[in-house]
């Protein structure tokens, strides 16, 4: 019986032990509304040539208002809609 799953995971953090269900989330995100909304933020992190360096500088790619794409903080990017749904 090497390799098995055990059902009984209660490391903290993980989540069985925190009671978080990821179902809602594992949906929404794979919705076709999702995908394109991250294929947009990748090819434009491609142009930049930003693709893969983000996560170490901290930054996310941003929308503004006027639809264009700034970088900018995760923090601020992503405390703007929290919340909200």
């Amino acid at each position: 019986m090497k390799n098995t799953i055990k059902a009984k995971n209660k490391r903290s953090g993980s989540n069985k032990a925190t009671g978080r269900d990821y179902s809602y989330d594992k949906e929404y995100q794979s919705s076709p509304e999702r995908k394109k909304y991250r294929a947009e933020l990748n090819s434009e992190a491609r142009k930049r040539g930003e693709y893969g360096k983000r996560w170490a500088k901290g930054k996310d790619l941003s929308h503004k208002k006027d639809g264009s794409m700034t970088l900018e903080s995760r923090k601020k990017n992503r405390a703007r809609n929290r919340g909200k749904k």
